[in-house]
């Protein structure tokens, strides 16, 4: 699989990442021995990129990697690691903290846990609002200047705090949530600051968790991560999935599913100046198959036009996130939601 920088001077990556969050987390973990199999076959099949973070399962996600990684592996692939989210006992997402001290400390204890000397891209989960961001980026130095990482990234953060920390050290990623239901980067300047400071952009939530698979079904009883994802809610999951089936014609035409199709459309946001990785969340090898189809779709301005169409910027019902999640969110990502109104 070609890669390219992410980033100016960055570390070469393929065009689809592998999120491995849903193997230690979310509504129940994975089966360990399909989701060592998956970590096999995105290696495999030359996805260099895995994206984790030192929360994922308290810290079972970082283990699974290391077990899944022989030293030839490790050569190949670019560790993404957060840190930083602080969790209660029941797994509740209970605060934010980028203190130097504390960034220093995670990563001793995931480059434990990893088994390796070094993490390819490291960065905090959210933005801390007590500790300023200079002060954040600067610990990262320090771990950059000692060999402990090689490079540094945010995650989740508008313009001015990604101008801010690039001031301190240069950013050669900038994880967020980019999909055909979450497109706020396209007019928020996230992106545009990104092509101007040559920093490269992980897309996570491509498939719109789950909704833009095509082949979504609510669990009887009601899916749990609605909670915490307002768009899986009755009030709004219908409007979405109607959404979705707009898309199929189009998918169609290209001979591939909607999943492929929402993902090609990710990949087509990478150009010269700007290059986008679309992270994909698989437990099942199958799934790693499944998405490398897209690499290979090719989408015309006419498909790209007629995409925007059937589902316009905006056109997600219900905000990605639920209130006390988007209070953890940058400031300057709270001012610019998708779609105006409740966060229910």
């Amino acid at each position: 699989m070609r890669t390219r920088p992410l980033g100016t001077g960055g570390p070469q990556v393929a065009p689809l990442a592998l999120g491995c969050a849903g193997m230690s987390d979310h509504t129940s973990p994975a089966d360990e021995t399909d989701a060592l199999a998956t970590l096999r076959a995105a290696l495999d099949a030359g996805v260099t990129l895995l994206d984790t973070a030192d929360f994922y399962g308290m810290g079972h996600n970082e283990d699974l990697i290391r077990r899944a990684l022989s030293a030839a592996d490790r050569e190949k692939a670019v560790l993404s690691v957060k840190f930083g989210a602080l969790r209660d006992p029941d797994g509740h997402i209970v605060g934010v903290e980028g203190r130097p001290a504390h960034v220093k400390n995670a990563l001793a204890y995931s480059l434990r846990r990893l088994g390796t000397d070094h993490i390819d891209i490291y960065r905090p989960a959210r933005l801390d609002s007590d500790t300023p961001i200079e002060d954040t980026v600067g610990a990262l130095a320090d771990l950059v200047q000692a060999g402990h990482i090689r490079h540094i990234g945010l995650f989740e953060v508008g313009p001015g705090t990604i101008r801010r920390a690039h001031a301190v050290h240069p950013i050669h990623d900038v994880q967020i949530e980019y999909s055909l239901f979450s497109r706020d980067p396209e007019t928020n300047g996230i992106l545009d600051t990104c092509r101007e400071l040559g920093i490269g952009v992980t897309a996570y939530g491509v498939l719109g968790h789950g909704l833009l698979t095509g082949t979504y079904r609510p669990p009887a009883g009601g899916d749990p991560r609605s909670s915490w994802l307002p768009r899986l809610r009755p009030g709004h999951l219908a409007a979405n999935l109607a959404l979705v089936d707009r898309l199929r014609p189009l998918a169609d035409a290209h001979g591939i599913g909607v999943a492929q199709l929402a993902t090609a459309w990710v990949l087509t946001r990478s150009q010269d100046d700007l290059t986008v990785v679309a992270v994909l969340g698989a437990r099942r090898p199958h799934r790693v198959e499944e998405a490398l189809a897209a690499v290979d779709v090719t989408l015309t301005q006419a498909d790209l036009d007629r995409i925007d169409k059937a589902v316009p910027a905006g056109a997600a019902a219900g905000s990605r996130y639920a209130a006390p999640l988007m209070a953890l969110l940058d400031s300057e990502r709270r001012a610019h939601p998708m779609k105006t109104g409740d966060a229910s």
